[in-house]
């Protein structure tokens, strides 16, 4: 099976693996990761664990092409994404490893079909709060704009129109995040792929 996880920038420009904008949640620290450098987050220890904050570099290191990797690219719609997508590019340069990057951001996408085309790139799509026309026109527009090789598609919005309509085309659906027996069975009937964790994995 292959690993799914999360990437955000570090004051300095290095992709750290880290979910949450903040440390508050995941750690015994507060404050936003942004804030401090790459050498100073790898020695915030995870909450309850002797495990740290690892760099993309750290976590690709471990695996060494062992199992696929699937890589979130976190943004804000405020933020410019180069900067985070090239710490990315630059940490998969001659990483022999199955890879493919994605992100809820189309921007994302379209960097690295410019920069890095041999990437495989994924739209992150959730319907939640945007059944509306206007939410089905931005989910048009969002795909239009990344032009990926596949959508990872929020499991609770399944079955969907729109991701039955993509997948009738040719683009895989992959769907998150899959942790119950009833979830897996969604995700068999209505997508290709579960990112999957605790009860969700067969």
């Amino acid at each position: 099976m292959g690993i799914e996880c999360d990437v955000q920038r570090s004051s300095d420009g290095q992709a750290m693996v880290f979910h949450d904008w903040d440390l508050d949640r995941l750690t015994d620290e507060s404050g936003p990761v942004l804030g401090r450098t790459s050498a100073a987050l790898s020695q915030v220890h995870l909450r309850d664990s002797n495990d740290r904050i690892p760099t993309l570099r750290d976590l690709l290191g471990l695996v060494r092409g062992r199992v696929p990797i699937l890589i979130e690219v976190k943004s804000r719609r405020d933020h410019r994404v180069s900067s985070l997508c090239l710490a990315v590019r630059r940490v998969l340069e001659g990483y022999q490893g199955a890879h493919a990057v994605m992100s809820f951001d189309p921007r994302v996408s379209t960097w690295f079909a410019k920069y890095s085309p041999q990437t495989l790139r994924g739209l992150v799509v959730s319907e939640e709060n945007s059944r509306t026309l206007q939410g089905q026109l931005r989910r048009h527009l969002s795909l239009w704009i990344a032009k990926p090789d596949f959508l990872a598609y929020d499991v609770r919005d399944l079955p969907s129109r729109f991701a039955a309509a993509q997948r009738a085309r040719g683009i895989p659906v992959l769907t998150w995040t899959v942790r119950s027996a009833e979830l897996r069975a969604r995700a068999a009937e209505h997508a290709d792929a579960p990112i999957a964790e605790g009860a969700g994995i067969p």
